[in-house]
């Protein structure tokens, strides 16, 4: 597993990380022993970052994380989440309610100041008055926490955030079907000195290629109540592609791929031959699915003929689908 440095935090972070939605019970049941052996698995993989929130399941996300966490000589660099508890969102934004949140996480977590909090794809509105902005960065120099970032949804909201001199991290929706953050974004991002979370890296699973339209998702997986929108962000699902659409696709971008080539690789690698990118939190039900993600750090960059295949078959296929804005 190759590292690459995480913006201003200095942090080193494996090139895959592991996204912790899952353990949260948010795309039905994950039993604690299987929670264990997920995260057992990363570490073995050498996955060294961690990305979770204070919504997961309520917190359960967190305090599996904590638990975990105990059992480990040298822990790994845990990334967490505010701004979408009910006591904050929609509107009960103010510096001491963040500050609470954060130490509530940070008791779950098992740790004294959290390595990077997030802001949670807070309202746009809110994000803009930059109030929240400033707030972790007094909360930093408090020891609350040691970096901050944001989770945003929209490129708008993601350079707006990045010209926040102490911003040390932004994590976005990149990925084959999501491509425009590499033309404004993400030179930004290079120059300013902030690290890129990459979130979905898969679009919902459609990039796994192993997408049927008949698909049926638990009725507490997002990809069944949020395909449209209904619960948050339609980006959030499925890129915001409907997803019989993105499953065809799926399905013809399969064909277009060089023989020998696997959907699930050249999307996680392309991502990967981005420089800017600091880590790609792939989620995982199953601990064989943290083992085939970290496999992805091994590969060879793609050659550029793949590249500018890629990048037209999203020009002219995907983008147009795309809900919700970019």
């Amino acid at each position: 597993m190759k590292t690459r440095t995480l913006g201003k935090t200095g942090f080193e972070v494996s090139e895959i990380g592991l996204g912790c939605w899952q353990l949260g019970n948010d795309f039905g049941p994950v039993e604690d022993k299987e929670a264990m052996s997920i995260l057992q698995t990363a570490v073995a993989e050498g996955i060294q970052f961690f990305d979770t929130a204070d919504v997961y399941g309520g917190g359960l996300s967190e305090e599996r994380i904590g638990q975990w966490r105990k059992t480990l000589t040298k822990p790994p660099i845990i990334a967490t989440k505010v701004g979408r508890h009910s006591e904050l969102y929609p509107s009960g934004y103010s510096k001491s309610a963040v500050k609470k949140s954060l130490q509530a996480s940070a008791q779950r977590l098992g740790v004294e100041s959290i390595d990077l909090a997030q802001l949670h794809c807070v309202p746009r509105e809110v994000l803009f008055a930059g109030d929240l902005l400033a707030w972790m960065e007094d909360l930093q120099k408090e020891g609350v926490i040691k970096h901050f970032g944001a989770s945003v949804e929209m490129l708008d909201e993601a350079m707006f955030c990045c010209s926040h001199p102490e911003l040390a991290s932004l994590q976005i929706l990149f990925n084959v079907f999501r491509q425009d953050a590499t033309e404004s974004l993400l030179p930004l991002a290079e120059n300013n000195d902030v690290g890129i979370i990459v979130r979905l890296p898969l679009a919902s699973g459609l990039l796994s290629g192993k997408m049927e339209r008949d698909r049926i998702f638990s009725e507490h997986d997002h990809r069944s109540y949020n395909k449209d929108g209904d619960a948050f962000h339609v980006g959030e699902t499925f890129n915001g592609i409907p997803f019989n659409t993105g499953v065809a696709l799926v399905d013809e971008l399969k064909e277009k791929l060089p023989k020998g080539q696997d959907i699930l690789d050249v999307s996680l690698r392309w991502i990967l031959d981005q420089p800017q990118v600091s880590s790609i939190i792939a989620g995982a039900s199953r601990s064989s699915q943290v083992v085939r993600n970290a496999a992805a750090s091994s590969l060879p960059p793609l050659d550029k003929d793949l590249h500018a295949l890629l990048s037209e078959y999203y020009r002219e296929k995907v983008k147009k689908h795309i809900r919700g804005g970019i």
